[in-house]
C-alpha cells in the first residue's frame, strides 16, 4: 500500500509539473516592468530633441520630433516617431516568447513600404526596468550590412523621460533621442502608412 501512496503522491507532482506556467510564456520581471511602463503612456505624444548624433543625422537637427504611443496592443505596441513633417517612421514593439523585439517600420508618404524596412533586432537579456537592448537580427544585416552590429536602447523612466538610441558596435556611430515625458503634447496626425 505505501508504494501505491508513493507512486500516486509522485503522479501527483509530476502532474503539477507539466501545467506549471513556462516561463517563456511570461516576460522577466524587468521586461513586464519595462513594458508595464511604455504601456503606460498609450494615446500620449511627447516632444523630444536630438541629445546625441553625427554629421549624418542632419535630417534631425533642429526640428521638431515628436513620439506617439499610438497603438497597444497585448503583445505590441506602436510608436510613430514624427520629425518635422516627416511621419514616415514608426517604432514597433513586441513581445515575444524569449523577450521583446524592436522593428522599424519606414513607409512614404502615399504609405507604401520603404526599401529599407522591418529591421531591428531581439533582446538578449533581461534588461532592467527601465532600459531594454535590442540587437541586430539577421534580416537586418542582410538588408543593411553595416547595421549587423547594431544595438539599439530605449529607455523610459516614468515621469521623467523616453529615449531612443543606437549604437554601431566597432565603429563611432551614436544616436540618441529624449523625449520629455512630464509635459504630454497633442497627438500628431496619423504616421504614413496607417
Amino acid at each position: 500500500m505505501h508504494r501505491r501512496s508513493l507512486l500516486a503522491a509522485t503522479l501527483v507532482l509530476l502532474g503539477a509539473c507539466a501545467s506549471a506556467p513556462d516561463s517563456a510564456a511570461g516576460l522577466p520581471t524587468e521586461q513586464e516592468a519595462f513594458w508595464s511602463a511604455l504601456r503606460e503612456h498609450c494615446g500620449q505624444a511627447f516632444q523630444g530633441s536630438l541629445a546625441a548624433g553625427n554629421a549624418s543625422d542632419t535630417a534631425f537637427a533642429g526640428k521638431p520630433m515628436v513620439m506617439h504611443v499610438r497603438q497597444c496592443e497585448d503583445d505590441e505596441i506602436r510608436i510613430p516617431f514624427h520629425v518635422g513633417e516627416d511621419r514616415s517612421r514608426t517604432w514597433i514593439v513586441t513581445r515575444t516568447a524569449d523577450g521583446l523585439r524592436l522593428k522599424h517600420d519606414h513607409r512614404h508618404e502615399d504609405g507604401s513600404e520603404d526599401e529599407v524596412t522591418q529591421y531591428g533586432g531581439d533582446t538578449r537579456g533581461e534588461g532592467t526596468t527601465a532600459s531594454q537592448e535590442f540587437f541586430a537580427d539577421e534580416h537586418t544585416a542582410a538588408l543593411i550590412p553595416a547595421a549587423a552590429t547594431n544595438i539599439w536602447t530605449m529607455e523610459v523612466v516614468p515621469g521623467e523621460r523616453f529615449a531612443y538610441a543606437l549604437r554601431r558596435e566597432g565603429t563611432d556611430r551614436r544616436f540618441r533621442v529624449e523625449f520629455d515625458l512630464t509635459t504630454p503634447v497633442a497627438a500628431p496626425p496619423a504616421p504614413w502608412g496607417y
